[in-house]
């Protein structure tokens, strides 16, 4: 039976796990390893510093903070960090990773086996969940989710994490068997998104687009449950007093918008915010603050993710799908062949170009003064700590201006007597970056980029807009370059959901760049279905992957960056793990002012 699929995609992007687009640290994955770079930039001065005051959250109403707002609060169509960081605490999801090994747990699933030939997986659900309204949470909301995500009549940016199940049958209200297509080594980090309440939407998916439970889920089965989302200002939510594990201890929680880090980290000071992340600028003046007695505790680590300079191989001005759509019907199909006749960027479709401009970034110098020292510097899309699939042999890409300009010359952009941008067959050598505002460390590196780029010949112009608008841009794929991040990679490898032809989907796809690469292709579903799972035999494909990617240069890849999370001690039982902050939140507690 042919399965047709319509991937829509975020974070960023979902590959096995939930892959967001991060606007700034958020609720991360995160690891803790040694940076080879240390920073000695200045701080900046443009944060005036008083005494921390009292709270003004009001006792047992928590107070976090972030410079993005959500774009959803349904969990299936979330592309980004921003609204995670809300929806994970509304919405359960079928399973989750223990926050200091980083193993897959049950969360709705209580146990599952497997099948010998991997294709079907039972899950035992717990009986003990309850949607806010009082229905039980059952195996027909998981059917429902997951069918609802492989619907023609839903854009979400998940679809890939639904893509090989050929059918889900329910045993009973709290057992169902999944049953997938072929065999795939990373299906269960799949199922780390929220469950959706079935009884609340059509039984054919048709009303989830625009359902007002988008911006006001009135029914969840999380820890806290909806009150009010004013946009661009707070997100609030009260406690759950059903709460499967119990009700939590705080009162509330209010996720307030601030325009950038200078905005929060002063609101954190003065006491309006209990918990917050901050920008690596910030880093040494908290602990300053912390040496002179201020009640503050401070976090660091990497996050799971990294901070990259992408560029749209396709022509921004006719977004395509990166698939024939032979049939009409704007789905793909999986005997759909790739769009080789995509209409290509006009300069960055090159090699010569994008490996130019790779070569025009000085990346100890992004990492020393724009992030203060406060990340490691990475050469493809694999992290270091999934240390069996990392290409160690990779380098980044050497800061040579002189080779960049050789390589200028060898596409045939080359600067006239007294010219300062580049031409080719008249046109000139001309780019915007696309970036989003109140993210310092993303502007300056944008800055930087301009100004390097503008060294040797090209003209560029920035495009610096809040986050939604960058977010439509990016998933539209009208953009030419654009300085992003990816979080949430997981401890597998598989990225399919970035790089693979089927998720070049204007709009909706994570291969927003619409990069293509045959061999690329191949080895990504390769290595989803070793026989075995054999860490070895997966690992070498992964690293055959990361060396391609680096040659073909679809991204200049920056950095994996640490983030820095700071909160007041009179919030407590907080004890951040290096895969989750919030999975023990029903147990954080305010002291009193």
């Amino acid at each position: 039976m042919l399965v047709r699929l319509k991937w829509v995609s975020m974070l960023i992007i979902v590959v096995t796990v939930s892959v967001l687009l991060t606007a700034c640290g958020s609720d991360t994955t995160d690891q803790t390893v040694e940076s080879p770079v240390q920073g000695d930039g200045e701080e900046p001065a443009d944060v005036l510093v008083a005494p921390a005051g009292p709270s003004t959250a009001g006792d047992g109403i928590m107070v976090t903070s972030n410079f993005a707002d959500a774009t959803t609060l349904n969990p299936i169509l979330a592309p980004d960090a921003a609204s995670y960081t809300v929806v994970n605490n509304l919405f359960l999801s079928l399973l989750s990773v223990e926050e200091f090994s980083g193993e897959i747990v049950g969360k709705i699933a209580d146990s599952w086996t497997a099948s010998e030939d991997g294709l079907t997986y039972t899950f035992n659900l717990r009986d003990d969940i309850f949607w806010t309204d009082g229905i039980p949470v059952t195996s027909r909301d998981v059917k429902f989710t997951y069918e609802a995500m492989s619907s023609d009549l839903v854009d979400t940016p998940h679809r890939g994490n639904v893509e090989m199940i050929e059918s889900i049958n329910i045993i009973d209200d709290y057992s169902l068997d999944i049953v997938f297509r072929t065999m795939d080594c990373s299906v269960l980090y799949n199922f780390f998104l929220g469950i959706l309440p079935s009884h609340m939407y059509a039984a054919d998916f048709s009303d989830i687009m625009s359902s007002p439970l988008n911006e006001e889920p009135t029914v969840t089965n999380g820890p806290f449950k909806f009150l009010e989302w004013v946009k661009d200002d707070h997100i609030t939510l009260v406690r759950n007093e059903n709460y499967y594990l119990g009700p939590p201890n705080l009162e509330g929680w209010i996720y307030r918008i601030f325009a950038d880090n200078t905005a929060m980290l002063a609101a954190f000071l003065a006491g309006e915010v209990d918990l917050t992340n901050i920008g690596p600028q910030f880093s040494a003046l908290i602990e300053n603050e912390i040496n002179e007695g201020q009640p503050f505790i401070k976090k660091e680590f990497f996050n799971d993710g990294y901070t990259f300079v992408g560029f749209n191989l396709a022509d921004p001005e006719n977004p395509q799908p990166g698939w024939i759509d032979s049939d009409g019907d704007g789905v793909f199909a999986e005997d759909e062949a790739p769009n080789l006749d995509q209409d290509p960027h006009p300069i960055l479709s090159d090699p010569l170009v994008r490996k130019a401009i790779a070569h025009s970034l000085d990346y100890t110098n992004i990492i020393n003064e724009v992030v203060y020292g406060k990340g490691a510097p990475i050469a493809a899309n694999v992290l270091p700590t999934i240390n069996w699939a990392y290409n160690n042999e990779l380098e980044p890409y050497a800061y040579d201006p002189v080779m960049a300009a050789e390589l200028l010359d060898e596409a045939g952009w080359v600067l006239e007597d007294e010219e300062e941008v580049r031409t080719k067959d008249g046109e000139l050598l001309s780019l915007s970056i696309l970036t989003n505002a109140g993210n310092d460390a993303r502007e300056n590196i944008a800055l930087l980029l301009q100004d390097d780029l503008s060294g040797i010949g090209f003209d560029i112009t920035l495009d610096i807009l809040e986050w939604g608008t960058v977010v439509s841009q990016l998933m539209g794929q009208q953009f030419d370059m654009v300085v992003m991040g990816w979080i949430g990679m997981g401890a597998d490898p598989d990225d399919s959901a970035i790089w693979a032809y089927r998720y070049d989907d204007p709009g909706d796809g994570f291969n927003f760049i619409s990069y293509y690469n045959e061999e690329v292709e191949e080895k990504v579903w390769q290595a989803r279905a070793v026989k075995g799972c054999s860490d070895d035999e997966r690992g070498g494909i992964y690293k055959e992957i990361q060396a391609m990617i680096h040659d073909d240069a679809p991204y200049a890849f920056l950095y994996n960056p640490q983030g820095i999370m700071i909160w007041n001690t009179r919030l407590t039982e907080i004890n951040p793990g290096p895969w989750s902050t919030y999975y023990n939140v029903h147990q954080w507690y305010l002291s009193p002012q």
